[in-house]
């Protein structure tokens, strides 16, 4: 058993526990590397079949070619999938690109409130009509109180103190210093009443590690990824305003994979390219703190 086999037998057991343990269960879908692969192993673990819905928070200011790839993936792999919105933000221009507020601020309204939002069923969901190619009003508005999410914890520094199954208060935030013991494979799974838990099926993988995934199991990525001619390629996606390209000459997945092993990235952090970081003092843990992703 190589250790790509490793990773994704752990990872298959997770969301499988996760499954058993959490009657209102949903995987965040961000559109990017890592959250593909983890819904693609769902359907691994559930053969074919991801048994709950998928949910993403749409800031409106997505590179629009992730929200195409988003609803094609949708519609071929016949996903249940949920977007919400901080919609009263968007329509006030409460936002970093409208000059209103600074990215931490525009950060914390469209991803972090509208999260929330959407996970606790007080904000508009949005669901996929498969029939119509749509999305339509959800009329289901119970909490979800099992988030699986795709965070890694080489990516970024406040995910390296993540747990497999992390609990966060009943107004979703993270209390770093508060995180159960997981030895030896064994996972805490039952938490209080009320608990909200996030569960990282890739916790150990790293950058290397998704990309090699991806190669082997075929996984269809946005070809944001790759170098289409100008030298110039995205190493992690987000809202178009805050994310800026990275320069490689990488045009697919294999050519990706040597800069990794190569070491052309090793002394620059995978999300070097997004502002808000920056702004955050060059991580993410304040934004995390208060439920974001």
């Amino acid at each position: 058993m190589d250790h790509l086999d490793q990773l994704e037998n752990r990872s298959v057991h997770i969301l499988r526990e996760a499954y058993s343990n959490f009657r209102q269960l949903a995987m965040l879908w961000s559109i990017g590397k890592d959250s593909t692969v983890m819904l693609w192993l769902a359907r691994k673990a559930f053969f074919g079949h991801v048994p709950f819905p998928l949910v993403h928070i749409d800031t409106s200011f997505k590179i629009p070619e992730m929200i195409a790839y988003r609803d094609r993936l949708a519609a071929e792999w016949n996903l249940n999938l949920i977007y919400g919105q901080n919609e009263a933000a968007l329509a006030e221009k409460r936002t970093f690109p409208d000059g209103a507020v600074d990215r931490i601020t525009c950060c914390r309204l469209l991803k972090t409130e509208a999260l929330a939002r959407t996970l606790s069923g007080e904000g508009p969901r949005y669901r996929f009509n498969h029939a119509t190619r749509s999305y339509e009003l959800d009329k289901n508005t119970e909490p979800f109180t099992g988030v699986i999410v795709g965070a890694r914890a080489d990516e970024e520094g406040s995910r390296s103190k993540e747990r497999y199954f992390s609990p966060r208060t009943n107004e979703n935030q993270w209390e770093v210093e508060d995180q159960p013991p997981e030895f030896w494979n064994q996972y805490k799974t039952e938490f209080a009443p009320g608990t909200h838990v996030r569960i990282h099926p890739l916790l150990d993988w790293t950058e290397l590690n998704i990309w090699e995934y991806i190669g082997r199991e075929q996984i269809p990525t946005v070809s944001l990824y790759y170098d289409h001619g100008d030298g110039m390629r995205y190493r992690s996606l987000g809202c178009g305003p805050c994310t800026r390209r990275v320069e490689s000459n990488a045009r697919d997945v294999s050519e990706i994979i040597v800069e990794l092993r190569t070491g052309k990235f090793s002394h620059i952090a995978e999300r070097s390219g997004r502002a808000q970081d920056k702004e955050d003092g060059g991580g993410l843990e304040t934004l995390r703190r208060d439920g974001y992703m």
